[in-house]
């Protein structure tokens, strides 16, 4: 018998996906309306502009909790997307730290949570949330 345990991990991933998603808004919000906040040097971040860049964490945020969804609702698909994206999500936050160390380390710890939550025991999980 699956332990149902598995199956609240997954929750927990598609949780913390949403919430890491809603981070992602208000990180792009934040960009679009105030360039001097994420300035770490001249008025580039990575290769984008800061307008550039909000457009894209704003749509990524939304993408995000569609994910985080997904997983709620039992979706195969939304695992594999949600293992992508909490990666992808990790490795662009290595471009905050300089500027904000502490909250990049906390979504960093986050998305390392949600790869856990969604690879650790997928099968048993998956058998869990059919009963």
């Amino acid at each position: 018998m699956p332990s149902r345990g598995w199956a609240g991990w997954v929750a927990f991933g598609g949780v913390m996906l949403g919430l890491v998603g809603f981070f992602d808004i208000l990180q792009g919000l934040t960009a679009l309306t105030n360039d001097k906040y994420f300035t770490v040097s001249g008025d580039q971040l990575l290769v984008f502009d800061f307008t550039t860049w909000g457009w894209i964490q704003l749509l990524w945020g939304v993408v995000l909790i569609v994910a985080g969804l997904g997983l709620l609702g039992g979706r195969g698909w939304a695992r594999w997307f949600g293992v992508f994206a909490a990666f992808i999500c990790a490795i662009a936050q290595i471009g905050f730290l300089a500027a904000f160390p502490i909250w990049s380390t906390i979504i960093i710890a986050l998305c390392v949570f949600i790869l856990f939550a969604l690879t650790a025991h997928w099968d048993e999980a998956q058998l869990a949330m059919k009963e």
